[in-house]
């Protein structure tokens, strides 16, 4: 597959386009995953200062080079300064002069931090709270957006692939979920999207399980949630299995139930749709089981730079679905005295439907 470059460069141009009508003459990027996309920055410590004229980005000592490496392979147009603390604030309030209204995070953005940032660095200037204007970017992915994704669920894909015969009654979950990790970064992931789930048996009913000393059993079901970085980018899946036949006749309808619903989810997927019909789609055929106080959370959320980014998918959701956005569909049934059933794929919202990303086999037995 061709590696299709992503469009970094054209992200502040873009940014500074939505500053206006956001009531800024700047903006001060704080959040990370933000920073990274708008200028290919990968370090731990930066602020970017984005005004109708500029950008500026800040950073300390460990990222001198790597800062000018990474934005030049980026072909970002932005000034750069080092130091530390007292300089890089020094040079932000050099930056801002002339600026009447500069925008916070206010999402990453703690109060003490704004207070700091207006009594001795933006001085001249009022702050304003921002919310969302670099994640409105972020929710329609561009082609090398989605080629890093592709990538990262193929590894999670191929890592299930080797896993899978390993399962085996007397196999501990926290071994699973290691070999898991373990071959995700053997194919090329970065790390892991979050902390690997595999849960079995009755800790499966706990939708966020962590994965314990316990021992696997036959007849018992096993949801195993876990996904792959590549190039930034996340990959979201479950798959819930099962060593041998179901131990019970409800433990088949649980997963019956589930794979109906995230087909009627799917199906439901579309640009143009809200997101709330998406959730309502999967949340119906649950409540027609007679299930409906199981299913104990939203239906899917956005991946991209963040494992959980926008839009939210789910029955209080605003959204309305975009064109190369990514979204997961995993509902879920949760039931203390038998254990859990979810199944989880990321997939690309098209104009005609979705995309799959995740394409591992939804087969019940191992």
């Amino acid at each position: 597959m061709d590696i299709v470059a992503m469009d970094t460069a054209g992200r502040i141009p873009r940014l500074q386009a939505l500053l206006p009508a956001a009531g800024c003459d700047g903006l001060v990027i704080s959040q990370l995953s933000n920073i990274r996309y708008l200028t290919g920055f990968t370090g731990s410590a930066a602020i970017v200062l984005v005004t109708a004229d500029e950008a500026v980005l800040v950073t300390d000592g460990r990222y001198d080079s790597q800062s000018a490496e990474e934005l030049s392979r980026a072909r970002v147009t932005a000034r750069i300064e080092v130091g530390l603390p007292p300089v890089q604030e020094k040079v932000l309030e050099e930056a801002a002069i002339g600026l009447r209204r500069i925008g916070l995070e206010a999402g990453s953005v703690s109060w003490a931090r704004q207070r700091h940032l207006a009594a001795d660095v933006f001085v001249r200037a009022e702050l304003v709270a921002t919310d969302g204007l670099v994640e409105s970017l972020r929710l329609v992915k561009d082609e090398g957006e989605l080629g890093a994704m592709r990538t990262a669920a193929a590894i999670a894909d191929a890592a299930l692939a080797r896993v899978r015969p390993q399962l085996v009654a007397g196999i501990a979950e926290v071994e699973v979920a290691n070999t898991l990790d373990f071959e995700m970064r053997t194919l090329g992931a970065t790390r892991s999207s979050f902390e690997t789930i595999v849960a079995s048996g009755p800790n499966g009913a706990k939708p966020h399980a962590r994965p314990s000393r316990r021992l696997l059993e036959r007849g018992e079901l096993v949801v195993m949630d876990f996904g792959a970085v590549f190039d930034g980018y996340c990959s979201d899946m479950t798959r819930t299995l099962c060593i041998g036949e179901p131990a019970s006749a409800a433990l088949g309808r649980m997963v019956e139930v589930v794979r109906a619903s995230q087909a009627a989810g799917l199906a439901s997927v579309r640009a143009g749709v809200a997101a709330s019909e998406v959730d309502s789609a999967c949340r119906t055929v649950i409540a027609e089981a007679g299930w409906s106080d199981a299913f104990v959370h939203g239906t899917g959320h956005g991946v991209g730079l963040d494992i959980h980014e926008g839009p939210r998918v789910g029955p209080t959701s605003d959204a309305t679905l975009l064109a190369n956005s990514v979204i997961t569909v995993e509902p879920g049934v949760y039931l203390p005295d038998h254990g859990g059933v979810r199944i989880e794929d990321t997939v690309v919202v098209t104009a005609e439907g979705c995309r799959p990303l995740t394409t591992s086999p939804k087969d019940l037995m191992v």
